[in-house]
This record gives structure tokens, sequence and C-alpha cells, in this order.
């Protein structure tokens, strides 16, 4: 059976969790869209279901694969409904969901239903990709506050830039929200990972951690808040091939690595069809054997080449990182040229174990 394996450290995720509703003070909506960022949102969900206030999602569709499966606690579509045919699955399966757009407004006004939905209504504070204007945003408050099927709602927006601490952007756009809000009633959501991690005065009753839920970094640099994110996913694999190539002689497509001294070349049973990037460069740092290696030649979709010359106790069956406690995934990802936020996202065909301790 192919080696390549990705571990998902449940007890890290949940450790990661704590943190963010620890820095929040308040509720956290565990994001576990886009499969749980690629660690399985099944298993995510079951591993969080005793202690996550609730849980985001993109779209109904992964609202009812969570349902399917046995969870019960309050799910939030973050990206609300796509069309008012929706919304009687948005009763049956007793889920949240985002309002950020004139026509969905009518479109709850228009439903006609017995139960109370519960509404998060979203502001466009400054990112101008969803949500309301901050006239409209006050106009629908109080169309949705007079219908006896809206509950109290959440009143929400979404931070562009939270990642740039010398940026005003933030600030700018929790001054918005303040203001729009003043005097409506309801509870706030403001705070993603980087919010929560790097702007310790912009504060909600209810956070939602995504990135740093799976213990990556969004920031820019590390610091002691950081320094406590434990990364939930190692993505792993093994040596099965080795060769000897002599100096001038090339390794992979493109001939992109020439030997400069002879070379000892492990191959690794990994490549960009399982989501590691097709173009990191060389020296691209993994662990062979917990001992520090690179990364050589272009990656193929299969597979990948590292140097062993310098651990000739390696060989076929070494354990390969290509990430996880080292390297770290947001140290890897812009040697790459990609965001952290791909890499877990992108894997795929890589068979997930999961420990739970």
């Amino acid at each position: 059976m192919r080696p390549a394996r990705a571990l998902i450290d449940l007890d890290a995720l949940r450790s990661n969790y704590r943190l963010a509703r620890e820095l929040g003070g308040g509720k956290a909506v565990a994001v576990i869209k886009a499969d749980a960022y690629g660690h399985g949102a099944v298993r995510c969900a079951r591993a969080l279901q005793a202690e996550a206030d609730a849980f985001g999602v993109a779209c109904i569709e992964e609202a009812l694969e969570l349902r399917a499966a046995g969870i019960t606690g309050p799910i939030l579509l973050l990206e609300g409904f796509f069309d008012a045919s929706e919304l009687p699955l948005i009763v049956q399966h007793d889920l949240w969901f985002a309002v950020g757009a004139p026509w969905q407004v009518e479109a709850v006004a228009a439903f006609q239903t017995t139960a109370t939905l519960n509404v998060w209504l979203k502001l466009d504070s400054g990112m101008h990709r969803l949500g309301l204007w901050p006239d409209e945003f006050r106009a629908a408050h109080a169309t949705l506050s007079a219908l006896a099927h809206v509950g109290p709602m959440v009143l929400m927006t979404h931070m562009a830039r939270a990642d740039e601490l010398d940026s005003p952007r933030t600030r700018e756009q929790a001054d918005v929200f303040a203001a729009t809000i003043d005097g409506l009633a309801g509870q706030t959501s403001l705070c993603n990972s980087p919010a929560l991690l790097g702007w310790p005065d912009v504060r909600s009753d209810w956070v939602r951690p995504g990135l740093m839920l799976y213990g990556i970094n969004p920031m820019p640099a590390h610091t002691a808040l950081t320094g406590r994110l434990r990364p939930v996913m190692s993505m792993r694999s093994k040596i099965f091939a080795v060769r000897d190539i002599a100096v001038g002689e090339p390794v992979g497509y493109g001939a992109r690595f020439v030997a400069q001294r002879p070379t000892r070349v492990g191959v690794v049973a990994l490549g960009y069809a399982d989501g590691y990037p097709q173009f990191a460069p060389n020296g691209t740092p993994v662990r062979i054997d917990d001992q520090p290696g690179i990364v050589i030649g272009r990656v193929s979709m299969d597979m990948l080449t590292v140097d062993l010359t310098h651990l000739p106790q390696a060989g076929i069956g070494s354990t390969v990182t290509l990430w996880g406690d080292a390297p770290r995934i947001e140290a890897l990802a812009p040697l790459c040229g990609v965001s952290a936020y791909q890499l877990p996202c992108g894997v795929k065909r890589v068979v997930r174990e999961y420990v739970d301790v």
C-alpha cells in the first residue's frame, strides 16, 4: 500500500479551539468548511462536538454531510443560502445562516414558516466581498427584527487585513461596524484567526477561528500566542527507491537540479497530485527520519526526490515528513509561492489517519 499519509492530531485540534475561545472571551464558531481545510470535516466535528459552541461551513451541502454523520450541534452557513429554495432544508436541519445581500433579506421576509430562524446579519465594513452596506444593514435589521419567524440576530462582519499589523484597515473596519450597529439589538461576531491573534482590542461575542484551529499561524511573524498553536496535520511518506548520481547529472523533469558532487538521491512516494507544491524549490526543507533534509529536483505528480548524501543511515523505508511540527506549513508555504491556507486545502489522495490521545 502506498505509504503517503496525513496524520491528524485531534487533541491538537481541541487545544487550538480552546485557545481561540480563550482569546475571544466568549463563544467560538469552529470553522470546518472545505472539509475542515483538508483535515476531514466529519472527524474534526466529532472531535470537537462536546465543546464547540457551533460549527461554520460554507454551504448547505457541507452542513448536510455533518448532519448525516450525526453532528447535532449548531451549524452556521457562512455564505448563507444561494437560493430561497434552500430555506426549507435550513429549517428541516436546524441550521443557522448568514444574510449578506438584499435579495436574501427579501427571501427571508417572504418565507412562510412556524420555525424560528437563526440569522447572522452581515455588514460590509470594508472588505467589499459579501455583506450589506451600512444603510442597508440597519434597514435589514429593522425588517428582520419585525418578523415573527426570525429570532435574535447575531451581527457580523469580516476582517480583510487583520494579518497586517501595520495596516489601519482592521481598526477602520471595527469602527465602521461599531457605528453601524449602535443601538441595534444582537450579539456580535467580528474576529477571524488573525484578529484573535493580532488585535487584542478587537473583540466580539462570537469569534470564528479558521486557520488557527488547525495549528497554522496566519500572522507574518511568530509571537508568544502563535507559539501556543499546535499543528494538527503531519504530511508523511516513505522513501521507496535510492539512486546514486555522479557530478553533473540531473534529477527529475527539466534538470532543475544538477549534482555538484556525488549525490545520493531518495525517491519519496508523494507528489503534487497529493497536494505538495509542484514548484517547491531546490532546498525546500523536509525531515528524513526526523533529521533535517531537503527536496531536490522538480516535484512530480506522484513522487519527489530528496538529498540523502549527508544521511548515510537513511534509505528505503525511511520516513519523510513534508510538513507538520517541522517544517511548519506557514514556513513552507512562502518558500513555494503559495498560501498557508492553500496547502492543507489541496491535500487529496493521501490516506488520513487520526490520532486522538
